[in-house]
């Protein structure tokens, strides 16, 4: 990987990357897979292997232990593990390198950065970002976790419940989203706490049961007078919201890149099937519905990969907005799951068996529509932008 650290993002280095993902896939993942995701978790010692290939926190500089590339390195990796159809590996990955890395080096003070970072690079620390509450999913100002200091203890208690985190169940450590001033909206009065787990008052729920992403472990945390330095805090105290806020376009145009490649395997993997796939003394592709809903999906595939590479291309150069990401998110992740439902189709029956990936990847696209803000809301903030 040392030789992708000074290369340019043109396609013969991209190339390459894919490939090392590929070939990690085939040897470390597709025979495990489906009892990962039976089990519902992927085993902590492949975050280790994970990190040994270079495929954590490819962007983060090399003096807090990353490779100093670019965005395009970050969405290559997690693509490349949704096109070939592992999708919870995505998910794991992109809380883990594009969300909580990039709070800590834009955020994170010195001391913060150079512990946690280099960890996060080699997969010796996992990390997670506890946002979601039980009554507060899109609208992130109806969180009831509160951070309040104790002078007496000189540290701030953390109490409330976060439900539906990635990597809950495996990460060493939360990034929680707290108000710290109750007297003000949450959008002026919120705070981002680093939280080294476990710890006393602290308590990882179960592995949640989803539709899809069997083995992203998806969990519900509990802080009970827990208690947290001011050390701990990630940014500026009452400055929350705003940073939140500031990273949800790189958080939703990653889920834009991921609903595309995914839909570019799955499209793949169907015109292999109608090859071969024998009907009525033929085969399935020489039905002309069958080529011509085929060749509506792939135009469809490609617009939203033009769309998502222009995005890109806007996130590395620092001018990607938040209503150009939302509207990456909306289209990207609904065309992901008419294409798959589409492409289930030609495979009949056998495309509602889970042991054929088409199955598992109509699973997981549903979720896409949802986490990082629904569909509903980019719609809110897309609008609002037109009448404003």
């Amino acid at each position: 990987m040392t030789e992708l650290k000074k290369a340019s993002s043109d396609s013969e280095e991209i190339q390459l990357l894919r490939k090392s993902v590929q070939e990690f896939c085939r040897k470390e993942v597709a025979g495990n897979y489906a009892a990962w995701e039976k089990q519902g978790n992927i085993p902590r010692e492949l975050w280790g292997r994970l990190g040994e290939q270079g495929f954590l926190l490819p962007e983060v500089p090399e003096e807090y232990g990353g490779l100093g590339t670019t965005f395009l390195y970050s969405t290559t990796i997690i693509e490349e593990f949704s096109r070939q159809g592992f999708n919870s590996f995505a998910a794991n990955l992109s809380v883990h390198d594009t969300i909580i890395a990039q709070y800590l080096l834009n955020y994170g003070t010195h001391s913060q950065k150079k512990y946690y970072l280099p960890k996060m690079a080699t997969g010796e620390l996992v990390g997670a970002i506890a946002m979601t509450e039980p009554a507060a999913g899109s609208d992130l100002q109806g969180i009831k976790t509160t951070a309040i200091y104790d002078s007496e203890k000189s540290a701030y208690l953390l109490n409330g419940s976060k439900t539906f985190i990635t990597n809950g169940q495996h990460c060493d450590f939360v990034v929680v989203v707290a108000k710290t001033d109750l007297d003000v909206k949450p959008s002026r009065g919120t705070t981002l706490f680093i939280v080294d787990v476990p710890v006393n008052g602290f308590e990882r729920g179960s592995n949640l049961e989803k539709i899809g992403l069997h083995s992203c472990d998806t969990s519900e945390l509990f802080f009970e007078d827990v208690q947290v330095k001011e050390t701990a805090i990630l940014g500026e105290k009452n400055q929350g919201f705003k940073i939140l806020m500031s990273e949800l376009p790189r958080e939703r145009l990653i889920v834009a890149n991921s609903a595309v490649a995914s839909m570019e395997g799955v499209l793949q993997e169907t015109v292999h099937y109608v090859k071969d796939r024998e009907l009525f003394g033929t085969t399935l592709d020489t039905f002309q519905n069958t080529r011509f809903v085929l060749a509506e999906m792939k135009t469809k595939v490609r617009v939203q990969r033009s769309f998502a590479n222009e995005c890109t291309d806007l996130l590395i150069h620092g001018k990607l907005d938040t209503v150009t990401a939302s509207m990456a998110k909306l289209s990207c992740t609904e065309v992901q799951g008419e294409v798959i439902d589409q492409c289930l189709q030609f495979f009949g029956g056998y495309g509602y068996m889970t042991e054929y990936p088409v199955a598992r990847a109509y699973a997981d696209a549903r979720v896409q529509r949802i986490y990082g803000g629904t569909s509903e809301v980019m719609k809110l903030i897309i609008s609002k932008d037109m009448f404003s």
